[in-house]
């Protein structure tokens, strides 16, 4: 599932005061975007010397509080152990302080758990309570492997189909995390839209539901590439040629969701993984657990999605899906710069460049960068829903622009006949509606004609 955030809570100067920090999902602070004009650093080592500065400070302390103990010079006095006693009973085990996610305590040992006390599957949900239905067992089809990723409600492990030894991605989701109704409806909701999705080739492919005692496992396609983001960690930024392709990919996602009556909400580089290592590998969707359908003009307050990428409209808590072209906006933008348009070192101040910042097309690399790109970078960041480009417009109504805007203002090698067949769909629908209406017309003044050319197509 996906991250949400507590709606901001609105001041004096009617912007945001504070955002619970738990509910975004962290990142290592190793794999994290570099700050405008900024090297990326790493302060791991720091921070785990803090650590244990800290713990030998306490320690420390705590034997400085302590009395000396004396030396005893007499032996002690012998007691008799009446054989009558009563055995002492057995300590019952404390359970555990629980941790935020995210947090380990320091040198913490591990407890034993007793042997003789049975374990509890899940908190106040019975078997089929989830889907609402028998499912198979999952361990009768699949065989569980290694750990892929870890989310704020689920896991995914690689798994094996037994029968014919296909590998795919397993997310599990444990139920005893499912405290309230409305979480158990977001499982339902996104397993329900990534059937609904079904069939597009850059949304990852659900395979099967399964639902135990313990956890709702979903069965999906398994995506061995890595995410979008490392790539761009890897790479610093793209080249607009490549920035192209991958972001027609993904305003091509956002199009076909918003076409289906279903929001994203959480769009972000972290969220498009590669099939394979292959340089061309193809790109899927994932993370459908913040996602909702909606209806032509229907509206959202529910603060939701992640800092980088939300839109301003969503902390105004007053959105639709404008939203998610504002997300793929953003990620075009870290494509060709490798930097966030909207940074600050603490959230509060994230939300507030989200709000009120201005646009950097100054520093390096951008005035190698096309005009025409920053300008289709400006239409997909426009604060104001309505003035923004739709995925429609910039997929359908600009076509040329688009492609030119990558392909030839990008300085790329890149011919006339390359750019009309990767715009093709365009217009071969343009050319389709002008012969419809030829065909109309010619229909009316000579009948007799175009009876005879239908004739001859069917031939």
């Amino acid at each position: 599932m996906g991250n949400t955030c507590v709606g901001p809570n609105l001041g004096n100067n009617g912007f945001l005061q504070s955002v619970t920090a738990a509910v975004w999902r962290t990142r290592p602070p190793e794999n994290t975007l570099p700050p405008p004009n900024e090297e990326t650093t790493s302060n791991k080592d720091g921070n785990v010397a803090n650590l244990e500065e800290s713990a030998k400070s306490s320690s420390q302390a705590s034997k400085g509080s302590e009395p000396p103990l004396g030396v005893q010079s007499t032996p002690p006095t012998p007691i008799k152990i009446s054989s009558e006693a009563k055995p002492v009973e057995r300590m019952k085990s404390v359970k555990p302080q629980v941790k935020e996610e995210g947090s380990k305590p320091v040198g913490a040992a591990k407890q034993n758990k007793p042997n003789h006390i049975k374990r509890v599957s899940s908190v106040g949900l019975r078997v089929e309570s989830v889907l609402q239905g028998k499912t198979d067992n999952l361990k009768e089809i699949y065989s569980l492997g290694r750990k892929l990723g870890q989310g704020q409600f689920g896991t995914t492990f690689l798994c094996v189909e037994k029968a014919t030894g296909k590998e795919f991605a397993c997310k599990s989701i444990a139920k005893r995390k499912l405290t309230t109704e409305e979480d158990v409806e977001d499982v339902r909701r996104e397993i329900q839209i990534m059937h609904h999705l079904a069939g597009h080739p850059n949304v990852i492919s659900i395979v099967g539901a399964y639902e135990d005692a313990v956890a709702v496992h979903v069965v999906m396609e398994l995506c061995a590439g890595g995410e979008l983001f490392d790539r761009i960690i890897q790479r610093g930024h793209y080249s607009e040629r490549k920035a192209a392709e991958l972001a027609r990919i993904i305003v091509g996602v956002v199009e076909a969701c918003h076409s289906l009556g279903v929001m994203h909400r959480d769009l972000k580089p972290e969220n498009f993984l590669f099939v394979d290592k292959e340089e061309e590998s193809p790109l899927k969707t994932i993370d459908f657990g913040l996602s909702v359908f909606f209806r032509p003009g229907e509206t959202f307050t529910d603060v939701v999605g992640s800092p980088y990428y939300v839109a301003p409209e969503v902390l105004r808590k007053h959105y639709g899906q404008e939203c998610d072209v504002w997300s793929a906006g953003v990620i075009i933008y870290i494509l060709l710069s490798g930097v966030p348009p909207f940074w600050d070192e603490t959230e509060q101040g994230i939300f507030e460049q989200v709000l009120k910042g201005e646009l950097d097309f100054t520093s390096e690399p951008w005035p190698s960068i096309s005009e025409s790109a920053k300008d289709l970078v400006r239409r997909m960041l426009v604060r104001d829903p309505k003035k923004r480009l739709t995925a429609h417009e910039v997929l359908c109504k600009y076509p040329l622009l688009y492609y030119l805007i990558f392909f030839v203002c990008g300085h790329q090698p890149f011919t006339l006949t390359h750019i009309l067949l990767q715009t093709f769909p365009f217009f071969s629908a343009l050319f389709t509606s002008w012969r419809s209406d030829d065909d109309a017309h010619i229909a009316n003044e000579f009948p007799d004609t175009h009876s005879e050319k239908v004739m001859l197509a069917n031939i």
